[in-house]
Formats: structure tokens, sequence, C-alpha cells
């Protein structure tokens, strides 16, 4: 049984768990691929923020079921090894968590299907009698999402390896014990991961994370309290 030096591990989902992202296959099967398109060309132009691309792909399911959601969610083409590597993690003492921009009823059943442990995700009313609706103002905040995560697991940040594989993600690699980026198309994601791991599998990131040395996180600029007025967020 392998053992890791880590005793949480955090996992994206769109880019990371799935072979494309997730949001595309919501906008295709809701027939607005073109709003999908466009909020994605600006946002990498950086003409918008990340912020507002968030809220602008959440938007896509609005008005439509739960139900009809997780039917696509199905659907998504993902990774293989998913359910395997969340079980070598748990046989070596590491738990393992999703941290995503999502809403919270897509990181539910990612977490139900593969048995995650914990997850965090944008948080907000997005469901109401079943059906996905306006949550409101959103907030890309994956940095307060882990600090929520180490919270309630009670582990420090240099316990902590982040698995993922865009700018949000390698934000985050500063602030835990060790960031992976996996199947990443971004250089700068490349650069700021301790290492960079592609493949058809996710277990591809087992043998690196049981040679990776934690490192301590930078605590400068983290925020130590978020206020009930804040924007939905991560």
């Amino acid at each position: 049984m392998a053992s890791f030096p880590f005793r949480l591990v955090t996992v994206d989902i769109d880019g990371t768990l799935t072979r494309v992202h997730g949001w595309r296959v919501v906008a295709r099967a809701f027939g607005r691929e073109a709003d999908f398109d466009a909020s994605n060309r600006r946002f990498f132009a950086q003409e918008i923020s990340e912020d507002v691309h968030l809220r602008n792909l959440l938007d896509l399911a609005v008005g439509h079921s739960v139900r009809e959601v997780e039917e696509v969610l199905a659907s998504t083409p993902l990774v293989d090894g998913i359910r395997q590597t969340i079980a070598a993690l748990h046989e070596g003492g590491t738990q393992a968590a999703l941290l995503s921009h999502n809403p919270m009823y897509v990181c539910d059943w990612y977490r139900r299907t593969f048995g995650f442990d914990d997850a965090e995700g944008t948080q907000g009313p997005w469901v109401r009698d079943g059906s996905i609706v306006d949550g409101g103002p959103v907030r890309a905040d994956k940095l307060t999402g882990l600090l929520d995560l180490e919270r309630r697991w009670g582990v420090a940040s240099r316990q902590v390896a982040h698995i993922g594989d865009g700018w949000a993600d390698a934000a985050l690699f500063p602030h835990v014990g060790a960031g992976i980026a996996f199947n990443s198309s971004l250089p700068d994601v490349e650069r700021r991961a301790d290492a960079s791991v592609r493949g058809g599998s996710l277990t591809a990131i087992l043998p690196v994370l049981a040679q990776l040395t934690p490192r301590g996180a930078v605590e400068a600029d983290r925020p130590t309290s978020h206020s009930s007025n804040t924007p939905n967020r991560v």
C-alpha cells in the first residue's frame, strides 16, 4: 500500500477530471454552445474577469432541472481511474476533496458518484424545488474554499496537495504543500506547479504524489475571515 506525505488532496473538476470543459457539454445539451464559446473566448482574451465568466457559465443551466443537469454530467467525457485514485488515497490514509468553481449541485454529483470525502464549490441558492435558479452574484475564490476544507479536516496548508489545470488552480499552488498541474494546456500553470502530469487516467498522479516533499505554504495575504455579505464564492 502506497503512503502519501499529504493528509488531504484537493481536486479541480473541469479540465482535470473531464476531458473537455464540462460546461461546454452542458451548453451543447441545452442549445447554448455559442454562448459558452463567446464567454470562453472573452475570458481567455482577458476581456472579462473570472467572476463574470463563471456567472455566464452557471447561467447556462438556469431554467433546467437538477436531473437534466445530472444526466449531462453522466454523459460528460471523463478521465479514467477517478474512483481508483480515491481508493488508493484512502488506503494510504489521505482524504480527497473537490475544490471547484462549479456550484454545489455539480460538486455533489461528483462526490456521490466517485467517493470524494468532501467538496467546496460556488455557494448560493442555485436550486429550488429541483430546478436550477438564479443564485445571485458569484465570486471565483478557491482560496477561501481551501481554507474551509482545511478547517473542516483539521489540516495545515503544508499537508494539502492540489490537483488542477487552470489559472485559478495555479494561484492555489503557493498556498499548499504541493501543486500538480494535470493535463494543463496553459504553460503558466505548468511553470507554477511542483509537478506536471499528463495522462488519460487520474491514477498517473499517485506515484508523483508519493514522491513529492511538502513545502511550507505562503501565509501572506491569506484571508482570515469572510463576511456573510460577500457574493457566493468558489
